[in-house]
């Protein structure tokens, strides 16, 4: 069987990336789970000036994740295209060296109902501002999402809370 590889076939649905499933919320602070003595995640990332594109450092227990990850633009923010590659460290280097506008935060893995939350805390100019998002597997799991007690407005729609709107704003939307 021969197969045709052109231009239409490359140019159609992101081949190699996957869906991701996500939702995410505000975070009533005084609400929220005592966090002192839990284990976290350092993540630094920078959103690549021009492009879609977020190069990342995750950081925990003094082990290290690099990755350069590209989110694919759709009308439904929750259920987003993605492709990640993981990079060697002359690799992260290389492309840390590019104009990007830079975002730190501490991830926290938190069980709540059965299934882990990742809280996000802020860094930097955006301290104040705390996200809970959760993946489902499927569209209906994603639908049936109960947030924590603690989480307040939903705001996977509103696109001034995507990190990268928050990397290039540095500011917290009211």
């Amino acid at each position: 069987m021969i197969v045709n590889r052109g231009l239409d076939t490359e140019l159609g649905d992101p081949k190699y990336a996957r869906p991701e499933l996500e939702r995410r919320w505000l975070v009533d602070q005084a609400d929220r789970p005592n966090l002192e003595g839990l284990d976290f995640t350092l993540i630094e990332d920078r959103y690549i000036e021009g492009t879609r594109m977020r190069l990342r450092r995750m950081t925990r227990r003094g082990e290290t994740a690099l990755k350069l990850t590209k989110k694919y633009e759709t009308e439904r923010p929750e259920t987003r295209p993605i492709v990640t590659a993981y990079l060697t460290e002359a690799e992260h280097a290389l492309l840390a060296s590019l104009p990007a506008f830079a975002m730190r935060k501490r991830r926290f893995h938190l069980p709540v109902d059965g299934r882990y939350w990742s809280l996000d805390l802020f860094e930097g100019p955006l301290a104040r501002l705390e996200l809970v998002e959760a993946e489902a597997a499927d569209e209906a799991a994603l639908d049936a999402l109960v947030p924590p007690a603690w989480a307040t407005k939903e705001v996977t729609h509103d696109p001034r809370y995507q990190c990268g709107s928050l990397a290039q704003t540095l500011s917290i939307p009211e």
